[in-house]
């Protein structure tokens, strides 16, 4: 019987300059989605929840337009799973770029490149993961691209491991 222990993620040592990640996860857009974000962010731009004046925008066609918060936000949650699950702090974002709208009833898709890779100079254990990520609609239309720094543990830090609690009652039996 072999028991695989509780892990999520990636360490350090698993990433590879030049190594691309093509995300598992693509995440459609509602319109509940859309509205909900804008208004919990406080963004008051009626084009993102009032189709009666978005109707009169030359530049979405007349749609509501999905709040670009809201697209940067999910392209970075559908990455954390294959480069950040285990990273311990988000370093930066640069380069942001919004390239293509987004709308309600898109489907969104990510993927990351790494760019660079080093041992941490400040902290022993940890190393920073540089890399350019960008989202996709279902068409393959590029949308978002930037570029992002994080500090992820190696595995010999022993974070993000050992996690799962041993059951008082001993092992799980057929």
């Amino acid at each position: 019987m072999t028991v695989h222990k509780a892990q999520l993620g990636r360490f350090l040592e698993d990433f590879e300059v030049g190594d691309t990640y093509q995300h598992p996860f693509g995440r459609t857009i509602s319109e509940a989605d859309s509205t909900w974000f804008t208004l919990l962010t406080c963004n008051t731009n009626q084009n993102h929840f009032n189709a009666h004046l978005a109707a009169t925008n030359p530049i979405t066609g007349g749609r509501i337009i999905v709040n670009s918060g809201l697209t940067v936000a999910l392209v970075l949650g559908l990455s954390v799973i294959d480069t950040s699950q285990n990273a311990v702090a988000n370093l930066g974002w640069t380069d942001i770029r919004l390239l293509n709208p987004v709308y309600v009833g898109d489907t969104v898709y990510a993927e990351s490149l790494i760019t660079d890779k080093r041992e941490s100079g400040s902290r022993p254990g940890m190393g920073i993961l540089t890399m350019k990520t960008r989202g996709l609609n279902q068409d393959g239309i590029e949308l978002v691209t930037w570029t992002r720094s994080v500090m992820v543990p190696a595995r010999t830090s022993g974070l993000g491991q050992d996690y799962f609690p041993t059951c008082t009652a001993g092992p799980l039996e057929a």
